[in-house]
Parts: C-alpha cells; sequence; structure tokens
C-alpha cells in the first residue's frame, strides 16, 4: 500500500490548485443498472483529466534545483497535457514525446500550455524510451506518467475526495492504463475502508494489468488500435503492479464496440463528454462485466479529451452497436419509380434515410439493375429486424452492411 502520509501531503500541495470534482448521482443509469450509480467527473478536471493531479504533485514536492533543466515526459496525451500545465505554472520549461498516433486535439492542446512536443514512435512504450534517453542528455527531470510514488499519491487525492463526498460507497471502477490511477485510489480507500469493492478496468486491445495478473509477474501485452489510447500501454509499473495485485480485488475487460457504446450513452444520457479511456468504468456495467455488485457504486470517468473526429467515428460506432443505425444494399429494377417506391417502403417501416446513394453504371450489376446503398437510423434491434423482414417481404434483395 502507498503512504497515507503522501497522499494526504498530495492533497495539501494541491488544494486550490487542481479541481475537487464533481460526483453526479445517475438516475438513468441507477433505474437501468438496478443500484445507486454515481460518476466521479475527472474529465470536468483542468486540463481534461485528472492527469494533473499526479504531475503537479511531483513536481511541487521536487527541490527547486531539480527543476533548473526542465523537465521531460512520455504521454499519449492527458499526461502531457498535466506536466505541460504544472510546468507552465512553475514557470519550468517541459519537453513532450507523444507516440506519432496521438489525436491532434491533444497535441495542439499540449502545446497550448507551453509545452515543447516531440512525435516520436509508434505507440507509448517506443516515445517513452525516447523521453528517458533525452532526459538523460539534457538532465531534464523525467516525469514518469505512472509508475513514482509522488505521481501515485496526486491521483491518490480523488480517492480523498470520494471517501469524504460518499463515506457509504460500496464499489468502485477504475480506468487502468499502467496503473497509477488505481494504485493511488486503492491505496486511499483501503486504508480507511477495506470493505469497499475496487474494479480495475482495462480495454481488451490493452490489456497489460489482466496479464500480468494472470502469469503474477510484470510481462509485456499485445497492444491493438484502442478507442482507449490513454491507456494503452504495453507495461504495466514496476511500482503500481504489487498495489493492484494486493488491493485491487479484480480487473476485468471490454471490446471495442462496449466503449463506443458507453461513450455514446454518457453524451446522450448525462450530457458527459468522456473520452475512450474513461468511458470503459461505464462499458464494463453495461455489459454485465461485473457479478454480484450492489450498493452505492461509483465509475470514475477519468478524462475527457477526445478529438472532433474521434467523436465522430465513436458516435457512428456507437450507434451501430447500439441498432440505432444500420447499413444497407438493395438491388432494384432499373426503372422509373423503382427508388421512390422503395423510400416510400422504407417510410412505412418509419426507419429514417440518413444517407442514400444510387449507382445505376456498375459493371458488376446485370443489366437493368441498379444498386441502392443506404445509411437508415433505426431505434434498436427489434426495429431493424422489423426493417430487414418488411423490405425482404416486399421481394427487394437485402444485403446488411457493416
Amino acid at each position: 500500500m502507498l503512504s497515507q502520509d503522501l497522499i494526504f501531503e498530495a492533497a495539501d500541495r494541491l488544494a486550490k490548485r487542481v479541481r475537487h470534482t464533481e460526483l453526479i448521482h445517475s438516475h438513468h443509469f441507477s433505474e437501468k443498472l438496478g443500484f445507486p450509480l454515481y460518476f466521479k467527473c475527472e474529465n470536468l478536471q483542468r486540463t481534461g483529466s485528472f492527469k494533473i493531479r499526479g504531475a503537479l504533485n511531483f513536481m511541487t514536492a521536487q527541490p527547486r534545483e531539480n527543476l533548473a533543466n526542465g523537465v521531460i515526459t512520455a504521454s499519449a496525451g492527458n499526461h502531457a497535457q498535466g506536466v505541460a500545465f504544472s510546468a507552465d505554472l512553475l514557470g519550468v520549461k517541459s519537453t513532450i514525446f507523444m507516440p506519432e498516433s496521438t489525436p491532434p486535439q491533444k497535441v495542439f492542446a499540449t502545446r497550448d500550455y507551453g509545452a515543447e512536443v516531440a512525435l516520436t514512435g509508434r505507440n507509448f512504450d517506443e516515445a517513452y524510451a525516447a523521453a528517458v534517453k533525452a532526459g538523460k542528455e539534457s538532465g531534464a527531470l523525467f516525469v514518469h506518467p505512472f509508475d513514482d510514488p509522488l505521481v501515485m499519491a496526486g491521483q491518490g487525492t480523488i480517492g480523498l475526495e470520494l471517501l469524504n463526498d460518499l463515506p457509504e460507497m460500496a464499489n468502485i471502477l477504475i480506468p487502468i492504463g499502467g496503473g497509477g490511477l488505481i494504485s493511488g485510489i486503492a491505496s486511499a480507500i483501503k486504508a480507511t475502508n477495506p470493505r469497499v469493492r475496487i474494479i480495475g478496468v482495462e480495454a481488451a486491445a490493452a490489456p497489460s494489468m489482466h496479464y500480468s495478473l494472470k502469469k503474477g509477474a510484470i510481462v509485456e501485452a499485445p497492444l491493438a488500435f484502442s478507442l482507449a489510447d490513454g491507456i494503452a500501454v504495453k507495461r504495466v509499473g514496476r511500482n503500481t503492479f504489487p498495489i493492484v495485485r494486493d488491493l485491487v480485488d479484480e480487473v476485468i475487460l471490454v471490446e471495442e464496440e462496449e466503449i463506443a457504446q458507453a461513450i455514446v450513452a454518457l453524451l446522450e444520457r448525462t450530457k458527459l463528454l468522456v473520452e475512450g479511456a474513461g468511458a470503459v468504468t461505464l462499458a464494463a456495467l453495461l455489459n454485465n462485466k461485473v457479478r454480484d455488485i450492489s450498493g452505492k457504486t461509483v465509475c470514475l470517468l477519468s478524462g475527457g479529451n477526445i478529438d472532433v473526429r474521434t467523436i465522430a467515428i465513436v458516435v457512428e460506432r456507437g450507434l451501430l452497436a447500439a441498432g440505432r443505425y444500420l447499413k444497407l444494399k438493395v438491388e432494384l429494377a432499373d426503372i422509373p419509380g423503382s427508388l421512390a417506391q422503395l423510400s416510400a417502403d422504407i417510410a412505412t417501416t418509419r426507419a429514417n434515410i440518413y444517407l442514400i446513394s444510387h449507382d445505376r453504371r456498375s459493371i458488376a450489376l446485370p443489366v437493368g439493375r441498379t444498386e441502392v446503398l443506404l445509411e437508415l437510423e433505426t431505434r434498436g434491434y427489434e426495429h431493424i429486424e422489423e426493417v430487414i423482414k418488411y423490405l425482404t417481404g416486399k421481394g427487394y434483395d437485402v444485403e446488411v452492411l457493416k
């Protein structure tokens, strides 16, 4: 367990410098899930995520001479902004190494806080190796994204806030990347109330903590593309792993479509904009990944830094996964009135045509036939079945597209 003194010292350093984020009760999701659900909104934190807590605590705890050559770090985005903001606040130069695939919004935001950004490597681990090397050469102080006691203690202040705001909390779900966030919070909560059930959530595309716990030792996990880019790391921390092993009750995985659905659900039902890494906790609950859960439960929404392009992709994927969006290919006779009749038949099903493309020149089509690509807004899977059944019954050759 992380020292409680470190966490309380962090709370003193961060007082009035970071936001005591809101704990919001969700009537909709409480009714849907059958137990009281609360959202801890670190997506509303300064810089858009919890990462400012650890970065600022680490830097303000340093003797001034340690910061003389500036600070350096590696990050997929949120830690980058936390370090850049903290450095600007303290009047210190900052250099941030970010993977080449980092969303532009996170790169621009980091530069806006005054940091020098170097886009390096295909993933966090390659950017991390480059940052460590550059730090040794320049003498800049390296601010670890997760595997440092001061960083973990800063994140642990979230746990202190929760104990104060919801002392009767029974469960909390926390995203896991390298493990710094859950290590700090678990240490803060378990020291006061060991009965609280702590559940870690990872993206199945980046299951490094899940793999390590299963093996009983730290191992690298294969990485795939994930909407939860903020928690996509190959290897968890040397310091974080034993804390998670000893204090976290379980670690579960969620799939990409489940993450997309959770982002859309949060937008629609709570009006909260949350990035993929922050939405994994709700994704776990909505897809029944946690068994035998009851009592007051908290989902930590760890960040809200998501760019507009990703939002567009996520909304489409989330709607598809929820049966709210249907893509069809329909072959028609190439005669006047065929397209109008198809539109009328779709209107009968109460589906809304979002986009339509009419191709009558493809060499793949038989002479006298035409192809129509449709994107429809629907009301769920039952409605989708009704639409397909109705069109098929009318004699249309219907193919569902993905």
